[in-house]
């Protein structure tokens, strides 16, 4: 499962369904693998820690970095460029893995964000990557303090503890870097600098504005901030950047409608020119540049069915060189005539979709990923040539080398194909989706999809519900295949990245139009003879999980079973009980959501959330939930199930104290994806991988139904967590 699928009000990837199946004898009406069928894919494969990610190149181009794991565990390791055998490890986190890093401008030195258990309060972190090199926290800050001078602290009795953002590094200032705290109000992040070396913190800009972002320039320069209004659209403003104290001036207004595809996207490298998605007059946001110094806005590029997502940036001048359009599939839009025989040439390399990404600081290096859809990721290091010559003197552009995929033993698997494709709402709307079938069961008719009889189907809703489904390699699809399902992912109307209007259609529409969206998409396959109609699921994460737990209350009659992880049960008490520093944004939610807030949006809200609806479940309906969620709090599942309970409906329910939203660590994904595939195979008829070692090592617990399993009971042991 990709991370985007799983973020709740994600704006804009580690996996929660890992591996599994489950008991180690087939339950009654459970299908083992059938003669001839393609071998059980083993869920570690799939679902551990990959072998390596998020390759970087330093800025002054002699090192290369990436994430892999060191005793089961991610951390960062090192290499000079070109040899890759004298790799090492860096960090040596044992916890939950290191997930964000990067490289400071002094090229000696990486930074690393880390939460405790998955609370999302975020510390920054240096450390040195030469041999021996010291660990720094530097951001070392325990609690926040209330308007009495006591720490605030949360229902678990813990403090609550400030969340650290980096806002901005410059290569002006390699020692530095800008970050955001809230240590002084939860709600409200102020901006410092911070010196990498030393920790010392210098305030830049105390935010008593209210302002629920702030950027900044190459030159430390704070110059640009967006405030929300009452509306649920929001006013940027900027400001001076010859330094001292900043005032604010009016710059632009974004009205509700266009809140989530309009945005500023940083500066270049005099501060002179602001690159802008804009959506305001349009429906798909263009990508733009205002000069600063005019007031002037031009547009860069545009496409009529997608948003503008993603840009290449040149790593001195900060200009854009290409900008980035999903609509089916990725797609560059080349401004810079400079780069156009590169990516030229990297077209040529491999079969996937490109991604650059780094790039040193004289840019005659860069990393390069290919994703794809039925194997695992691609990783080059690109060395150019003759990069300050004009494009029709380069010759060849340079030269492509080949570091490693992202899982070795993912390169000789059984995997199938993604298919995109387009399914009409009943109301006439296009839901772009990606379809996965189980290996030999159907073949390509001009480009479509056809089955050679139906099979079951899991729909598999994204998180967000502000985030979308996109194609490439997706390991809970592969999985899901391989043990005899098709999956359908559905880009439902909220779903971003296809214009404001697809998007502002979501608004209201929990449980409402969002979920009719998926039904048709259900029926859909059923009349293509892609889905068997007695046999489909329904599951997600975050958003994903609520549209499953609204699938077993609001159209029970449809799923054969639901699983929904981290799923809001009742938008009232998520409004209620979202993080801090989201406060200064509640308009916007309840803009797109419905208002908790008055009487007549509260009335709303309980008809739409499942808590009130528990007694028309009727089908087996498992839930995962982590203690530490900052988002969709454990309460979310306590609620519903203890109402299920009263009623006398079963349910199972898989507790992790360790983990918040989403289950980062690979013991506990391993372990709750071995539920998943038991259950699913217990209902859907799937084929199913015997547990073995899947729990081992996982803080797994069942507070609730383990006996509604097969063979959870058993697998858990005794004295295995909390077990009912």
């Amino acid at each position: 499962m990709r991370a985007h699928r799983i973020a709740l009000f994600t704006l804009a990837s580690a996996s929660f369904f890992a591996g599994g199946a489950w008991a180690s004898e087939p339950a009654a009406g459970v299908a083992s693998t059938s003669a001839g069928a393609d071998a059980l894919i083993p869920r570690e494969v799939l679902f551990g820690n990959p072998e390596r990610a998020a390759v970087r190149v330093s800025p002054d181009g002699k090192m290369l970095s990436w994430l892999a794991p060191v005793d089961g565990v991610l951390n960062v390791w090192v290499a000079p460029v070109g040899k890759l055998s004298e790799a090492r490890a860096v960090t040596s986190d044992r916890g939950r893995g290191i997930r964000q890093y990067f490289w400071a401008y002094t090229s000696s030195d990486i930074l690393y964000l880390q939460d405790q258990g998955g609370d999302e309060n975020w510390k920054v972190f240096r450390v040195g990557v030469a041999p021996g090199g010291e660990t720094k926290d530097l951001t070392p800050f325990s609690e926040i303090a209330g308007p009495d001078g006591k720490p605030i602290m949360l229902p678990s009795g813990k403090p609550l503890r400030p969340a650290a953002r980096i806002t901005h590094l410059s290569a002006e200032f390699p020692e530095e870097v800008v970050v955001g705290l809230n240590k002084r109000d939860p709600r409200l992040h102020d901006l410092f600098r911070l010196n990498i070396r030393t920790g010392e913190l210098k305030s830049l800009y105390e935010n008593t504005d209210g302002f629920v972002s702030m950027d900044v320039d190459d030159k430390f320069n704070v110059r640009l901030a967006t405030k929300m209004l009452p509306d649920g659209g929001a006013d940027v403003v900027l400001a001076d950047a010859k330094g001292g104290k900043v005032e604010w001036e009016p710059f632009v207004t974004i009205g509700a409608e266009d809140m989530n595809t309009t945005s500023p996207m940083g500066f270049d490298k005099n501060g002179q020119v602001l690159f802008m998605t804009d959506s305001r007059g349009r429906n798909t946001a263009a990508m733009t540049a205002w000069d600063l110094r005019t007031r002037t806005q031009s547009v860069l590029a545009s496409n009529d069915k997608a948003d503008a997502a993603g840009a290449i940036v040149h790593p001195v001048t900060g200009a854009l060189q290409a900008v980035g359009f999903n609509y089916l599939r990725p797609e560059w839009t080349v401004l810079d005539e400079s780069i156009k025989p590169d990516l030229a040439l990297l077209r040529g390399v491999a079969d996937g979709d490109i991604q650059i990404t780094s790039r040193s600081q004289d840019d005659r290096t860069w990393t390069v990923s290919y994703s794809m859809d039925n194997g695992p990721t691609r990783f080059y290091v690109y060395s150019r040539v003759d990069v300050d010559r004009e494009p029709a003197q380069r010759g060849t552009p340079g030269e492509a080398t080949f570091l490693f995929t992202s899982n070795k033993a993912q390169e000789s698997l059984p995997l199938t194909k993604m298919h995109p494709v387009v399914i009409k709402s009943r109301d006439g709307m296009d839901l772009v989706s990606y379809l996965v079938m189980p290996r030999g069961s159907y073949e390509l008719k001009d480009g479509r999809v056809v089955a050679k009889k139906p099979v079951p189907l899991v729909l598999d809703v994204h998180g967000g519900p502000w985030a979308r489904d996109s194609w490439g390699f997706d390991p809970s699809a592969q999985w899901l295949a391989n043990r005899g399902y098709a999956v359908l992912a559905v880009n439902f109307r909220g779903s971003t990245g296809f214009g404001k209007n697809f998007l502002n259609a979501g608004n209201g529409e929990w449980a409402g139009k969002m979920h009719d969206d998926l039904i048709d998409a259900v029926n859909w396959a059923v009349a293509e003879g892609i889905a068997d109609k007695s046999k489909v699921a329904i599951m997600g994460g975050s958003y994903g999980g609520y549209a499953a737990l609204v699938g077993a209350t609001f159209t029970p009659d449809v799923f054969a079973c639901a699983i929904s992880v981290v799923g809001p049960s009742n938008i009232i008490t998520l409004l209620n009980t979202i993080p801090p520093h989201w406060q200064p944004m509640i308009t916007m939610f309840t803009t797109r959501i419905g208002d908790h807030r008055t009487e007549e949006g509260r009335k709303f809200l309980e008809s739409r959330s499942p808590l009130n609806f528990v007694d028309r479940i009727k089908k087996p309906l498992l839930i995962g939930q982590g203690a530490n969620d900052p988002r969709v709090k454990q309460s979310e599942s306590d609620q519903i199930v203890a109402a299920m309970k009263k009623k006398n409906i079963p349910v199972t329910y898989v507790l992790y104290p360790d983990e918040g939203h989403g289950f980062a660590r690979p013991e506990n994904r391993m372990s709750f994806n071995a539920v998943v595939e038991a259950f699913l195979a217990q209902n859907l008829g799937g084929r199913f991988e015997p547990i073995g070692d899947d729990f081992k090592g996982s803080s797994i617990s069942v507070p609730e139904g383990v006996q509604n399993v097969p063979g959870l009971s058993g697998a858990m042991g005794a004295g295995a967590g909390d077990t009912k």
